[in-house]
């Protein structure tokens, strides 16, 4: 699909050109695709775009996440990470990589909150999914299960193809996709986050086992991608 192939294309970053090569190179078996997909929308700003960076990156690196990982029985996983937006522009920041040791999950971590931010605008979910599905389809590695971990402080709005129906061609290639939905600054009460919460059960997450968490705030992102990636592991 030209949306996916562009947008895989325009978020490899020069400095990270090294990296998404040995990445390439990498094929075999694993348990699990995992898409990390996060909100690089307008909404958020330098500091909270910094907590969910580092979020994501102290997550996969806790030693509960490895140990999980290990008990698998290829005692491994390949993620790959990306960023949705602007309508028809997801971008994927880091392609796929296998997470098997700390010194894998290190790596992919360093180079996660290290890549430049590439601003963005809208909540265009339902194209973030498209990108997300077309990646695990062309992932090289074989997995069992393959999943979407989304997150993001607003509903879909302005994509080229809507969430639900991304979200259905998803469940049709197999795919499971979870949601993290976060209340945003200033958005008002819990109700707020009851709404979005709701939106995404409703239009985004689907397939076997599919789930919404929350979280209260970008401080608690951390923690709350913490016990998604457990739950999804587990």
């Amino acid at each position: 699909m030209e949306l996916s192939r562009r947008a895989f294309g325009t978020g490899l970053l020069g400095a990270l050109a090294g990296a998404a090569g040995h990445v390439a190179a990498q094929s075999g078996d694993v348990d699990m695709l995992l898409v990390l997909l996060n909100d690089g929308s307008g909404s958020i700003d330098a500091d909270e775009y910094r907590l969910q960076r580092e979020g994501t990156a102290a997550a996969l690196e806790r030693p509960e996440i490895l140990q999980a990982i290990a008990r698998l029985p290829t005692r491994s996983i390949a993620v790959a990470y990306g960023e949705w937006g602007s309508p028809g522009d997801p971008q994927i920041i880091l392609p796929w990589m296998r997470i098997s040791t700390p010194e894998d999950a290190e790596k992919f971590s360093d180079l996660l909150v290290a890549a430049p931010r590439r601003f963005q605008s809208y909540n265009a979910i339902g194209d973030g999914l498209v990108v997300a599905t077309d990646l695990i389809r062309d992932a090289p590695f074989r997995a069992a299960r393959a999943k979407i971990d989304i997150a993001g402080d607003g509903p879909d709005m302005r994509s080229l193809v809507p969430a639900s129906v991304a979200r259905d061609r998803a469940i049709a290639a197999g795919i499971t996709i979870n949601a993290l939905a976060i209340q945003a600054e200033g958005s008002g009460p819990a109700m707020r986050l009851s709404s979005l919460r709701a939106h995404y059960e409703e239009n985004v997450i689907g397939g076997p086992g599919a789930f919404v968490a929350t979280a209260r705030d970008r401080v608690d992102f951390a923690y709350a991608i913490f016990n998604k990636m457990i739950r999804e592991l587990t």
